[in-house]
């Protein structure tokens, strides 16, 4: 596994972490709620943006993601 990879990683597990106690959720909770709306892809897939912003920046963007995608 590259650096960067566990970077990346490592960034879905603090997201993953912060939220969960943010919304007093279990972290297969959480899991099982970013898996269905696609929020793991979306922070894979934006790293290298959304990893240089503040944990309070990052639970509001979760939580606006998770509403854009609640169908």
């Amino acid at each position: 596994m590259s650096t960067n990879e566990q970077s990346v990683l490592y960034f879905v597990s603090f997201c993953i972490e912060q939220y969960k106690h943010e919304m007093n959720m279990s972290g297969s909770e959480v899991m099982e709620l970013f898996d269905q709306r696609g929020l793991l892809d979306y922070l894979v897939e934006h790293y290298e943006v959304l990893h240089t912003q503040g944990h309070r920046w990052l639970i509001e963007e979760m939580k606006e993601y998770l509403n854009r995608t609640a169908q």
